[in-house]
């Protein structure tokens, strides 16, 4: 059975770019723009609490954060504090929520002088998903802008905070990996990665850095030395070095396996074809950064990936506006919706599997946040798996083998 249409959780007056979810609260941050260009089309960070009402999951838009002529195409969160992307530079942002203020004016316009959206009627045709107007004071304080891209077409591409957040390291299109102390953001280390475009970064175990680069390399790096590079096709000899190129990596947790990493990484076609080659999913060990197992994820070009916090599920959003959910372990397709967005999907997130995190799912076993230039964020939600308890296995096994004793007995007397 093909899964629902996902429901239109929000949209944006603006293309987005990028999505990220509160590790403790209700709150999902997208952000996105215009640019520069002088179009209309505003540039901001857009807050938006989360909550289950009648059950479907609704979105409720907190507050709209201004970013002037500048568009959000890249963002970290670590905690209350966000790294944004933005043109060359990292803006990092520190964002304060007060309890709710229901005392807005008649104009539907909450505290900061944003228009909210406007509420829903009922549940959108697709169900599972609602937005609904709210006002709640939001505080964003500016702290540091520190530039991080100095090529002629500047712009960052890919920001991570480490596991402590003592540390926020940036890449972009002049394919300089920077490293920042944070809070301080005093720039410790820069370095060429990559002749060319960095497309993304993973940070690993020992502050271990895994770049993905347009020149066809996926670097391992311990400061600015490099560890290794990544080679997914070793086994594959019938695939060139050259037709494929990496577009993303992450690191993902081991289920049942505590402190254990599985590195994950995003193959792409590097030209286009009237008969489309199928793009790539490899998973690595996270140590020795070994290839464990690749498997084709079909012919749409993958343009984003995200992890679950249990690492048990991979997200993928798609050139073409599809978006899919694998199960990390075999890596197979579990949920896919062609289409989902009318055009590229820029950026997934998962619902976190925190206590209240848990609550939005809501009995589903993940929940996906997709955003796209088509200005909309979409719900994706996974169904639990139904599965027979062990002890039931085992009985029925049990009782196969006596009924087959029986029948033998019956067919052969004198068998026993």
């Amino acid at each position: 059975m093909a899964p629902r249409r996902p429901a239109e959780l929000y949209r944006a007056p603006f293309p987005l770019y990028t999505v990220r979810l509160h590790p403790r609260r209700p709150l999902a941050i997208t952000a996105g723009g215009g640019g520069a260009a002088k179009t209309g089309i505003r540039n901001g960070v857009h807050f938006l609490a989360l909550e289950q009402i009648g059950g479907q999951l609704s979105a409720s838009l907190l507050h709209s954060h201004d970013t002037e002529t500048r568009a959000t195409m890249t963002m970290a969160l670590a905690d209350d504090i966000i790294a944004a992307g933005q043109d060359a530079s990292c803006h990092i942002l520190r964002f304060s929520l007060r309890a709710p203020d229901r005392k807005s004016g008649p104009s539907g316009r909450n505290d900061s002088g944003e228009k909210g959206p406007r509420k829903r009627k009922g549940p959108s045709p697709a169900g599972q998903g609602e937005t609904q107007s709210q006002t709640s004071e939001v505080t964003v304080e500016s702290l540091h802008s520190v530039r991080t891209d100095f090529s002629p077409d500047a712009l960052q591409k890919a920001v991570r905070f480490n596991a402590d957040c003592s540390l926020l390291v940036t890449g972009g299109a002049d394919g300089f990996i920077r490293l920042w102390e944070f809070p301080s953001m005093k720039k410790t280390l820069e370095f060429k990665a990559h002749d060319g475009e960095i497309e993304d970064i993973a940070l690993g175990p020992d502050n271990k850095v895994v770049t993905a680069g347009r020149d066809f390399q996926c670097c391992v790096w311990q400061q600015d030395q490099l560890v290794t590079g990544l080679c997914w096709n070793e086994n594959l000899p019938g695939i060139p070095d050259k037709a494929y190129r990496y577009q993303a990596c992450r690191f993902g947790a081991v289920e049942d396996n505590a402190g254990a990493l599985r590195l994950y990484t995003v193959q792409v076609p590097h030209k286009r074809e009237r008969r489309p080659p199928p793009c790539y999913l490899t998973k690595w060990d996270g140590k020795s950064f070994l290839p464990l197992l690749t498997r084709p994820c079909g012919t749409e070009v993958i343009s984003c990936l995200s992890i679950s916090d249990s690492g048990t599920f991979l997200g993928l959003g798609t050139v073409t506006g599809s978006v899919a959910i694998h199960i990390a372990f075999s890596l197979q397709r579990l949920y896919y919706v062609k289409e989902a967005h009318g055009i590229v999907v820029t950026d997934v997130a998962f619902v976190p599997e925190s206590r209240g995190g848990r609550e939005l799912l809501a009995g589903n076993e993940a929940a996906l946040l997709s955003v796209a230039v088509d200005s909309r964020c979409k719900l994706h939600l996974l169904p639990s798996r139904r599965s027979l308890p062990v002890w039931l296995l085992l009985l029925l096994c049990a009782g196969l083998i006596v009924a087959t004793i029986v029948l033998l007995q019956l067919a052969f007397p004198g068998f026993l």
